[in-house]
Order: structure tokens, then sequence, then C-alpha cells
């Protein structure tokens, strides 16, 4: 049992963040980072004069940044549970024996082909991080998840707002390249947390009541399975 509180209280020791409150993720050092979720665009069916323009656009986008951020791509298996249960449910329903012969062939094509092949589905993020009282300094990944104790400046609301200020920066400097972005929200935010510390589980088991969680599911459903 001793055993078991020491290894839950040193995985907890290394992960960065502390909470999510508010659409935002606050780390252990103080500082606080919101997830932008963008759209992606298929660079290879641009023409070349189309590609040179998105390269440019994108370097003075970089270059016109204060801050650092950071850009994640997630695959996940794509998960059709809800969309084949809506099928089944429109099937019942349906009176056209035709019709609902050949909804049910397409449910048992769909739960076929899902099961000889994992579809993937690739979301891409965006990163903004604001640390109030840490210094611009240091390399790259310093800035972005810096583990150096700072004092927290215990205004949340106007640090929260310095932070989406600069979330509109980033989602500004994306949109002429035609790419939309939205900001995850505190539920969002959760499910991507759990997934990405807990790949497995994500697949087999989905979060239930996730408004009734906090940052603190994310480790201690992986606990709980050791």
């Amino acid at each position: 049992m001793a055993k078991k509180q020491k290894i839950s209280s040193s995985t907890q020791k290394y992960l960065p963040f502390k909470s999510i409150k508010e659409g935002v993720i606050v780390m252990k050092d103080g500082g606080l980072r919101a997830v932008l979720m963008v759209n992606s665009i298929n660079f290879n069916l641009k023409s070349q004069d189309e590609q040179t323009a998105l390269l440019n656009s994108y370097q003075s986008f970089l270059n016109s940044l204060g801050f650092p951020i950071q850009i994640t791509i997630q695959s996940r298996i794509l998960d059709l549970d809800d969309y084949l249960t809506h099928l089944e449910n429109i099937t019942k329903a349906q009176n056209n024996e035709l019709l609902q012969l050949q909804s049910q062939e397409y449910i048992a094509f769909v739960r076929e082909m899902i099961g000889v092949a994992n579809i993937m589905s690739k979301t891409f993020y965006v990163t903004i991080p604001y640390s109030p009282t840490l210094a611009a300094t240091g390399n790259f990944l310093t800035r972005l998840f810096s583990k150096k104790p700072i004092t927290a400046t215990g205004r949340f609301k106007e640090d929260k707002e310095e932070l989406l200020r600069r979330a509109g920066l980033v989602a500004n400097g994306l949109a002429p390249m035609g790419l939309s972005s939205a900001l995850l929200n505190t539920e969002e935010l959760i499910d991507l947390l759990y997934s990405s510390y807990n790949p497995d589980s994500a697949r087999r088991q989905k979060l239930f009541n996730v408004s009734a969680v906090d940052a603190d599911v994310i480790t201690k459903l992986a606990e709980d399975k050791k």
C-alpha cells in the first residue's frame, strides 16, 4: 500500500500542471496556458504561387510573435460510436423496409471497416503560454515549460485576460493562411490532457461527466489501473 502511494506521488510530481479552470491550464510554476484547436489545409494541393504565399505568411506570423508557442499534432483512432448509435436509432424509426435494410448494411459495413483498420484522425493544437512573473529569458523550451519556481501574482482574472489577448493574436495571425481556430474550454482541455497522458485508457474508457472532474482525474485514473 505504501509502495503504491509512493508511485502515485512520484508520477504527479513530474506533471507540469496543477489545475484547469475557466478554460485555462494553471501550471505548477504559476504560469498559464491556453490551447487553440486549429483546422488544417492541404498544402500539396496548392499551386506553386499559393504555397510560396503560405510559407511567407507563416514566416511573417512567427516573426510577429513576441512570445513562444508550441504546435502539437495529436493522432486518435476515430470514434464513430455516437454516429453509429444515431444511425441505428434513425434506422429503427424508418418505415421504408428498403431504406431500413440499406441503413443496416451501411452500419454493418462501417463497423466491419473499423474492426479491420484503425481509422485515425489528426487534430492540430497551438499552446499559448503566459508566465506573469517569469522573465522572458532562456531558450524556447525553458520559456514554454520552465519549472523554475515563481511567485504567483494572485491576479488570475488580469493574467487570464493577457493570456487570451495572446491567444487572439495567434488566431488573427493564422486566419490569413486560411486556418480557423477555436479556444478549448475546460472540458475540452481535460479531455485533451486525459487522452495525451492515457492514450490506451482513453480509447477504451471515455470520461463521463467531465464537468465534475478536474486535472487530478488525469493521473488518478491511470494510477487506479496499476
